[in-house]
Protein backbone atom coordinates (compact mmCIF):
# COMPACT_ATOMS: atom_id res chain seq x y z
CA UNK A 1 0.00 0.00 0.00
CA UNK A 2 1.36 3.22 -1.04
CA UNK A 3 0.90 5.79 1.90
CA UNK A 4 0.30 8.49 0.15
CA UNK A 5 -2.88 6.63 -1.13
CA UNK A 6 -6.27 8.16 -0.47
CA UNK A 7 -8.46 6.36 1.92
CA UNK A 8 -12.16 6.64 1.60
CA UNK A 9 -14.95 6.58 4.09
CA UNK A 10 -17.97 4.02 3.94
CA UNK A 11 -20.43 6.92 3.21
CA UNK A 12 -17.55 7.93 0.11
CA UNK A 13 -17.47 4.39 -1.23
CA UNK A 14 -21.71 4.45 -0.59
CA UNK A 15 -21.70 7.80 -2.93
CA UNK A 16 -19.49 5.90 -5.80
CA UNK A 17 -21.80 2.75 -5.64
CA UNK A 18 -24.78 4.59 -4.97
CA UNK A 19 -26.08 2.66 -2.27
CA UNK A 20 -26.47 3.16 1.66
CA UNK A 21 -22.99 3.26 3.46
CA UNK A 22 -23.91 0.29 5.50
CA UNK A 23 -24.02 -1.57 2.44
CA UNK A 24 -20.46 -0.56 1.99
CA UNK A 25 -19.73 -1.94 5.30
CA UNK A 26 -21.60 -5.60 5.31
CA UNK A 27 -19.73 -5.49 1.83
CA UNK A 28 -16.65 -5.24 4.23
CA UNK A 29 -17.71 -8.03 6.52
CA UNK A 30 -18.61 -10.01 3.75
CA UNK A 31 -15.24 -9.87 1.97
CA UNK A 32 -16.69 -8.45 -1.21
CA UNK A 33 -14.55 -5.06 -0.84
CA UNK A 34 -10.93 -5.01 1.22
CA UNK A 35 -11.16 -2.41 4.01
CA UNK A 36 -8.68 -1.01 6.36
CA UNK A 37 -9.07 -0.40 10.29
CA UNK A 38 -8.08 2.28 11.23
CA UNK A 39 -6.66 2.58 14.94
CA UNK A 40 -10.41 3.55 16.42
CA UNK A 41 -11.71 0.78 14.56
CA UNK A 42 -13.28 2.94 11.40
CA UNK A 43 -13.54 1.04 8.09
CA UNK A 44 -11.24 2.91 5.08
CA UNK A 45 -11.25 1.82 1.71
CA UNK A 46 -8.22 1.91 -0.92
CA UNK A 47 -9.46 4.70 -3.54
CA UNK A 48 -7.66 2.27 -6.32
CA UNK A 49 -9.23 -0.46 -5.21
CA UNK A 50 -12.81 1.25 -4.90
CA UNK A 51 -12.70 2.41 -8.28
CA UNK A 52 -11.34 -0.94 -9.82
CA UNK A 53 -14.49 -2.12 -8.46
CA UNK A 54 -16.30 0.02 -9.76
CA UNK A 55 -14.80 0.05 -13.19
CA UNK A 56 -15.10 -3.86 -13.53
CA UNK A 57 -19.18 -3.76 -12.51
CA UNK A 58 -19.86 -1.15 -14.40
CA UNK A 59 -17.78 -1.91 -17.08
CA UNK A 60 -18.97 -5.22 -17.27
CA UNK A 61 -23.00 -4.79 -16.45
CA UNK A 62 -22.97 -6.36 -13.32
CA UNK A 63 -23.52 -3.32 -10.85
CA UNK A 64 -26.84 -4.42 -10.48
CA UNK A 65 -26.20 -8.31 -9.74
CA UNK A 66 -23.78 -7.42 -7.09
CA UNK A 67 -26.60 -5.12 -5.40
CA UNK A 68 -28.93 -7.73 -5.69
CA UNK A 69 -26.58 -10.36 -3.66
CA UNK A 70 -25.26 -8.07 -1.54
CA UNK A 71 -28.81 -6.78 -0.14
CA UNK A 72 -29.89 -10.86 0.63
Amino acid sequence: MDPRERLLTPGEVAALFRVDPKTVTRWAAAGRIHSIRTPGGHRRFLESEVRALLQELSGEGHAAKYHAESDT
